[in-house]
């Protein structure tokens, strides 16, 4: 469920940055939607890092690598 919740972040991140640079490209920086994108992007960005140290303090996750078990 972890896991799932932090690659929909990652994907609205991801969708938010391309919305910022439509937004720029189109409008030429006559438009706030660009500021809008950026305010989005630093949200969901502070909500995945609380999530990732959510899982980490749960033990949900840890910090080993599949090499060095």
């Amino acid at each position: 469920m972890l896991k799932i919740l932090i690659a929909l972040l990652l994907a609205g991140i991801v969708i938010s940055l391309v919305a910022g640079f439509i937004f720029f490209y189109k409008d030429q920086g006559r438009s706030r939607r660009v500021m809008y994108a950026l305010g989005t992007r630093v949200t969901l960005a502070i909500i995945l890092m609380i999530v990732v140290f959510y899982g980490l303090v749960t033990g949900q996750m840890n910090l080993s690598t599949p090499w060095n078990p």
